[in-house]
């Protein structure tokens, strides 16, 4: 596969997976994190090599805000621009539960033809 077609590939497959990532990130969270912190545990936690762009994690977050799933609050910063933080609500805790089933699915049934040796 050239590149281009890995990067088409990822990117379709990310596109799903975002918003289940940053409920789980927020639901694991002790408190409130605003964007940029998630995006840089993010990336640590993938050893500096992403599976998605840092710019794509904010119009993820406003978008599971506008839906409720997760709450949101402004506070000016004395180092930058004012900082968006947000928490995950019971919604979306209850909405994570189901995205997690439905992933774990997924991952399974797609394991089943790509991990498994051939069958004859």
């Amino acid at each position: 596969m050239d590149d281009s077609s890995a990067r088409k590939f990822q990117k379709d497959l990310n596109g799903g997976l975002v918003a289940l990532v940053l409920l789980s990130v927020l639901d694991r969270a002790d408190g409130e994190m605003y964007g940029y912190e998630i995006a840089k545990q993010l990336q640590r936690a993938a050893e500096g090599e992403p599976l998605f762009k840092e710019g794509t994690v904010y119009p993820v977050l406003r978008s599971l805000s506008a839906s409720g799933l997760l709450s949101s609050r402004i506070e000016p910063s004395f180092a930058g621009p004012p900082r968006k933080y947000y928490r995950i609500t019971a919604p979306g805790r209850a909405v994570l539960g189901d995205w997690r089933g439905i992933w774990e699915q997924t991952r399974n049934f797609v394991d089943r033809f790509t991990l498994e040796g051939k069958s004859s």
